[in-house]
């Protein structure tokens, strides 16, 4: 994620980041869904070998991008609140 200076920012597109870490968090959560049920099918249709849990490798990078936007998330709310705050 670039980096992004939040003061910067004017109030509309502080709501609008808000709003796509708010989509971004809905699409992670469906892939990683979607990720764990090829997983579960794979291992209970073939067995378990490489092929089975490559569907982990990518859960992987996208619960790392979520941890990074739940930081970007509190920085962002946390300017948010600064603002309403004066």
């Amino acid at each position: 994620m670039e980096q992004i200076k939040l003061n910067e920012l004017n109030d509309q597109e502080l709501i609008q980041k808000q709003k796509k870490l708010k989509t971004n968090k809905i699409v992670n959560a469906t892939l990683i869904g979607l990720l764990l049920g090829v997983f579960a099918y794979s291992a209970v249709k073939n067995g378990f070998s490489f092929f089975t849990f490559f569907p982990l490798f990518f859960v992987l990078f996208l619960l790392n991008s979520g941890k990074k936007n739940s930081e970007f998330e509190k920085e962002l709310k946390n300017e948010m609140d600064n603002r309403n705050s004066k």
